[in-house]
């Protein structure tokens, strides 16, 4: 009999995990405790903009005409008990207020709902990124929650998803990580996988933290080496030097790579900057804290860039002040394909802004209506075109596409003075400067 799946938690992870497991060939029953956002799903539309997931949602959703009906969503714990073979658990881990730790809460309430109504054998795999430990933890407490030979047991397997990149990521996986302590849990995950695995993904097997350090670890490597090209944009604006030539012929070297090497305002998002900060936390509470000092310094140069921007906005508008002038924000998206805006630098540079003086207007092609849901206060417009009208300075913070392909004349024309600032470092200088604007970016030389 084939296995069946169920996803707790259809955020944006589960939501991309539950209609890639139906594309996969299996019937999944998705679990969320909102039930707005159970209707939304279940009606063929997704809370959040990821390219390629309606659609894939839509080709299997039950009830909607020409689906494949192999997927289903639900309020019910008693339903998804007695569904599932496979259970993975989705839910989401914030960073606690106030605090760099990691808030469990999510995950452990997830916990207590679902193993007491687990009666027969299951898998209960968790995907979510947690603190080391915590599945060793997690699977002590579903022994005592589990009835008494139910069959019950745990597994550790991350994601691994881009977003932007999701659903490709979810189907088509580099690498498929689990934390097992059975053959039995093994074989079940590669029945899960069999597709990407006959594709040739690999297949790393592991303990229970190891699986758990793997996402930490990829999480922490990538915040360090965006932010060692920031470092390094801030020594070339020192030194005259190019940030952008010089990331060149480092990425030439097969040991570094070109990837993750372009400077500008930094990362954001509601993975990076929480997952770095939880594993500086749990360093600490194991004694090893140490051992990652370094990411102290890693998030310190990048929270460092947004105010670098602000004052190279400042700079920008003359007088020493904003009050009184006009900033276009070219993006709110923590990064392109995306409308994320949890963390987001646009945003955090146009809040800044904003709140010395400036009438700060946004554009972004996808992340407007969780922008204006988190800063209410700033302006926002219905066009590039629109946001630059009348704008002292223009910043580009959100490297997508259709900015990189502006009409620049168009732009300069309705711009109030044709000064760019470029905090990707994803525009081109030569035609922007062609166009009469000054350009400036980032770890660039002025001219």
């Amino acid at each position: 009999m084939a296995l069946r799946i169920t996803v707790i938690g259809t955020g944006y992870l589960g939501a991309t995990h539950a209609a890639a497991m139906a594309e996969l060939g299996f019937e999944v029953l998705g679990l969320d405790v909102v039930a707005e956002k159970v209707e939304m799903l279940s009606a063929g539309r997704v809370p959040m903009y990821e390219p390629g997931l309606e659609e894939l949602l839509r080709k299997h959703v039950a009830g909607i005409e020409g689906s494949t009906g192999r997927l289903r969503f639900t309020t019910s714990w008693e339903e998804v008990g007695a569904f599932g073979d496979v259970h993975f658990v989705c839910v989401n881990t914030p960073q606690k207020h106030g605090e760099y730790a990691c808030d469990m809460s999510y995950v452990d309430s997830a916990f207590e709902s679902l193993v007491p109504r687990l009666t027969r054998g299951a898998l209960v795999v968790g995907k979510s990124t947690v603190p080391v430990g915590s599945a060793a933890r997690l699977a002590d407490r579903l022994a005592e929650l589990a009835p008494a030979d139910a069959g019950v047991e745990l597994a550790w397997n991350p994601e691994f998803l881009r977003e932007g990149f999701a659903v490709d990521d979810t189907l088509h996986p580099d690498r498929i990580v689990v934390g097992v302590r059975s053959e039995r849990a093994e074989e079940l995950l590669r029945e899960v996988y069999a597709k990407p695995l006959g594709e040739g993904s690999p297949f790393v097997v592991t303990d229970f933290p190891t699986a758990e350090l793997v996402k930490t670890s990829a999480n922490s490597f990538l915040a360090t080496k965006i932010s060692f090209i920031n470092a390094m944009a801030e020594v070339c604006e020192a030194a005259d030097g190019d940030v952008v030539k010089l990331a060149e012929a480092l990425g030439h070297d097969e040991r570094i790579g070109k990837k993750f090497l372009r400077a500008g305002v930094g990362f954001g998002g509601g993975c990076l900057p929480k997952d770095i900060r939880a594993f500086m936390a749990r360093a600490g509470e194991l004694g090893a804290d140490q051992a990652l000092t370094f990411l102290r310094e890693v998030d310190s140069i990048n929270m460092r860039r947004r105010g670098h921007m602000v004052e190279l906005a400042r700079e920008a508008v003359g007088g020493g002040s904003f009050l009184g002038k006009r900033v276009a924000v070219l993006g709110a998206s923590f990064k392109p394909d995306s409308d994320d805006v949890r963390d987001s630098p646009a945003l955090n540079v146009a809040g800044q802004i904003h709140l010395q003086g400036a009438q700060v207007t946004v554009f972004d092609p996808k992340g407007m209506d969780n922008a204006r849901r988190l800063f209410p206060t700033l302006g926002y417009a219905e066009s590039a075109l629109d946001a630059v009208r009348g704008a002292d300075v223009v910043l580009h913070l959100t490297e997508w596409r259709e900015f990189r392909e502006l009409d620049v004349e168009a732009l300069g024309e309705a711009a109030g003075r044709r000064i760019v600032l470029d905090g990707r470092n994803a525009l081109d200088p030569a035609v922007w400067r062609a166009a009469g604007w000054t350009y400036r970016a980032m770890g660039r030389p002025k001219a």
